[in-house]
């Protein structure tokens, strides 16, 4: 039997990070807010991937889908929090880069079901997953720092050179595009996409022929896929 379903603590305006199980399937919610990534939202999070593994090392979850309850699947960074603690951009984006190494390595199947907007850090969240699945009829999938006057990390510049074509690249990095589920798709942002109700499941259905892969060997696997972006991101 899957683990029972397990909710946090952690509260941020209406936001509550949650943990569920389907089918061994972990599915973490990252709230109905806008989940930005504070620091306390981070911590979260990294706190359950760490349950997650634990619960992977039993046999008892073999992939893990995050997703959201709101408008947003997430909008990013804490610009807010950034802009009153202007001494600590450089531990606070580390451990944004930190995170988005971890979910691009993570040595279990994983696909982001993005059932709201991802902009910025939020989308780059959903692109470190191994599948990403977006709505099809509302929300976008956005990567506005060329509009916001913010250039790409290194590191974030080299997660999203890692994970889209080319064309893509250009298509999302150097404009600023919001690309719906559909445009998403056909540009390879996107591996899927479903209607209202339907985002997470067609996730499920994607990571569940997946699962039983064996942790040691995909871990490894995927930290030599991605070498070069986790090196950047975290060197």
């Amino acid at each position: 039997m899957p683990p029972p379903v397990v909710g946090t603590n952690f509260e941020k305006g209406s936001t509550a990070v949650q943990l569920t199980y389907e089918d061994k399937i972990a599915v973490l919610g990252l709230g109905d807010d806008e989940n930005r990534f504070s620091p306390d939202f981070l911590d979260e999070i990294n706190r359950v991937l760490d349950e997650v593994l634990a619960a992977g090392a039993e046999g008892k979850a073999q992939g893990l889908i995050t997703t959201a309850g709101g408008k947003f699947y997430t909008n990013g960074l804490d610009l807010d929090w950034l802009m009153a603690n202007g001494d600590r951009t450089d531990w606070y984006v580390g451990r944004v880069h930190a995170l988005l190494a971890r979910v691009l390595t993570l040595p279990i199947p994983t696909a982001a079901a993005v059932v709201g907007h991802a902009f910025g850090a939020g989308a780059m969240l959903a692109t470190a997953h191994d599948f990403r699945v977006m709505r099809a009829d509302r929300g976008f999938y956005c990567l506005p720092e060329v509009d916001i006057r913010i250039p790409f990390t290194p590191g974030m510049a080299a997660l999203l050179q890692a994970k889209l074509t080319p064309q893509a690249q250009v298509a999302s990095m150097t404009t600023g595009r919001r690309f719906g589920g559909v445009d998403a798709h056909q540009f390879g942002i996107v591996d899927a996409t479903a209607v209202e109700g339907e985002v997470t499941a067609r996730a499920i259905d994607i990571l569940l022929p997946l699962a039983g892969k064996d942790p040691g060997t995909l871990g490894a696997i995927k930290a030599t896929m991605f070498g070069p972006a986790v090196a950047a991101l975290t060197g």
